[in-house]
């Protein structure tokens, strides 16, 4: 026992030394007058295709002496930042007025090239002491032309800091281009541009303490609060008014089944049964493929987890605005810890189910959600590498994220399934399950598998798709998200009527005596997640200006992997609320 554990010991000081968990060092630092505060240039992209960033200086831009390149955390390098050294000098309370940095003559392929960036409306991102400097490396003159080959295409020259400080600490920095110093990149030619800067600063009394709130209180403004309040009423009303209805009426019928079901156990033993109960001997028969159904409830259960833990993360404030690469840091880390979660569910299940190959339902368990991930990651990956992207992940990063896998996650996904498979727990089914099925009768086409599916799926994404215009602007733009607390009330929401409109679903099927309930339920609390993929396309081409090959590949490529793991994962909690309700009413009747 002393071995895994001083390995798992270790893997996980691997982990949590590049996780991002701990903030730089820069953001904790006090300052004395003409100290040297540490400013590093990010990246630039297109400002539509927030996944197709490069390299600061990958443009033509004046590169200084002794360029470094900050080491940087897991979470930052998969969140494509790449900060290197910037060409200004910005010591503290060091004002500068018009200073030139560099002159530099811009050959005509140079010229092309920052052109083609303006026209895309390429914008360049920076950190000063941790703090965020975002703005547009120039601009197009349109003058009211329709014409875009009479456009004036214009790079900006000089960029005004305006830095706030509290005794001996930096508290806020913005830069503003001057719209007057301009180089004209319209045509292909030579040009001599003159890069310069000027720094101002003013003393403010915001402690340092506070001095992020800034970039939090663009989601707290009183009229996206009002939406998202709205929001978060109308799903509610939605909901309990749907789900009383539903309940009422399930009650009703319930009750009226119960009555019956008594008054024909005192009558004459030969009258035929009907509806659900005709089916006692059926209902808790194994489904098909108990192996994948198995694999699909441990992952499913898995995400679960992952999802309750990084909300109980957020509310505790780790992942405030710009704290670079602490959401991804965080979704590796407790994936690759939650899954002796799914080992174990999965072969606990599949022990119930009464299957033997334990060892293949782990690997199957193992692959379901990492396998697709996988070979989304590899083919987006490639693509990000022909684009000399940073999305494109270094060799080393590509080498911890297999090292993790290999050390933690399968390590913890074996163990959780021999605890599983040793955990001898039986399958409580209150009926016995007869030798033969039954034959299921002639169904109508709205009680197949996809109509109800597109039923089960329709009511929990109405109670989500206004919060999720919000999501996908913070998560595929540049809106920042910080109210956390509203998007755990829409998950609690969303959770609760999947579980209860499978449990609708599953009682009119089993009263129409279809007794194949088990993929159905999962089936029908998963199909949220191809709602949502269906508002991605929505999302995509009428609320973004995203293109291009790589932003389209990357957003529907890595959208398709965030709603198969909803899928997963609604899929499961459908599944364990139908288990329940089947479980309690077959119980609260007599079964021979």
């Amino acid at each position: 026992m002393r071995t895994p554990t001083l390995l798992l010991l270790f893997v996980g000081a691997l982990i949590f030394s590049g996780a991002g968990y701990v903030r730089s060092d820069a953001s904790d630092h006090r300052y004395k007058e003409g100290d040297t505060v540490p400013l590093y240039a990010n990246k630039v992209g297109p400002f539509h295709n927030p996944s197709e960033t490069y390299r600061y200086f990958d443009l033509p831009f004046c590169v200084p002496e002794g360029v470094k390149e900050k080491k940087e955390a897991l979470g930052e390098v998969l969140n494509g930042d790449r900060l290197v050294s910037a060409p200004y000098k910005l010591n503290f309370r060091d004002e500068k007025e018009s200073e030139v940095y560099c002159k530099k003559k811009l050959s005509k392929e140079e010229v092309k090239q920052f052109r083609k960036a303006v026209e895309k409306d390429y914008y360049f991102q920076m950190y000063y002491d941790d703090l965020p400097i975002w703005g547009f490396i120039g601009k197009v003159d349109k003058d009211i032309k329709s014409d875009p080959s009479e456009y004036k295409y214009f790079l900006y020259k000089h960029i005004q800091f305006e830095i706030l400080y509290n005794k001996d600490r930096v508290i806020e920095i913005s830069a503003r281009m001057d719209p007057h110093s301009l180089v004209d990149l319209t045509e292909d030619k030579e040009v001599d541009a003159e890069f310069m800067y000027t720094v101002k600063w003013k003393e403010t009394e915001t402690p340092f303490e506070k001095r992020m709130e800034k970039y939090s209180m663009s989601s707290s403004l009183p009229h996206h609060l009002e939406i998202h309040w709205f929001s978060i009423i109308n799903s509610c009303v939605t909901v309990l008014l749907l789900t009383g209805f539903l309940a009422t009426i399930l009650m009703r019928v319930l009750k009226n089944d119960f009555m019956k079901y008594a008054q024909d156990e005192e009558a004459a033993d030969d009258q035929e049964e009907t509806g659900w109960k005709y089916i006692h001997g059926d209902v808790f028969r194994f489904p098909t493929h108990n192996s994948l159904f198995a694999a699909s409830l441990g992952s499913g259960t898995q995400l679960f987890t992952l999802t309750i833990f990084i909300f109980m993360l957020a509310l505790v404030g780790v992942f405030y605005p710009y704290n670079r690469g602490a959401l991804f840091t965080a979704l590796v880390v407790i994936y690759a810890l939650t899954s002796g979660i799914a080992g174990y569910t999965s072969a606990s299940f599949y022990c119930q189910l009464e299957g033997k190959s334990w060892v293949r339902n782990l690997l199957l368990t193992g692959c379901l959600f990492c396998g697709p991930l996988f070979l989304t990651f590899c083919f987006l990956n490639t693509v990000a590498i022909t684009y000399t992207a940073t999305a494109a992940l270094p060799f080393g990063t590509i080498v911890v994220i297999v090292l993790i896998w290999t050390l933690v996650t399968s390590p913890l996904l074996v163990l959780g399934g021999i605890a599983g498979k040793n955990s001898k727990a039986e399958f409580q089914a209150p009926c016995r399950t007869t030798k033969y099925p039954r034959e299921i009768p002639p169904l109508p086409w709205y009680r197949s598998a996809v109509p109800q599916m597109a039923m089960a799926g329709f009511l929990p994404f109405s109670a989500i798709y206004i919060e999720l215009y919000y999501i996908f602007a913070s998560v595929w733009g540049h809106r920042i998200y910080t109210i956390y607390s509203i998007l755990f009330i829409v998950f609690i929401i969303l959770i609760i009527v999947t579980a209860f409109i499978t449990v609708a679903l599953t009682y009119f099927q089993l009263a129409a005596e279809d007794h194949q309930w088990w993929w159905r339920s999962f089936l029908c609390g998963g199909s949220t997640g191809l709602f949502i993929y269906a508002y991605c396309l929505y999302y995509y081409y009428a609320r973004s200006d995203m293109s291009g090959f790589m932003q389209t590949s990357f957003f529907f490529g890595y959208m398709a992997c965030i709603c198969y793991g909803f899928f997963l994962m609604l899929g499961t909690v459908g599944f364990r609320a139908a288990l329940l309700f089947v479980r309690h009413i077959y119980r609260s009747i007599k079964c021979e």
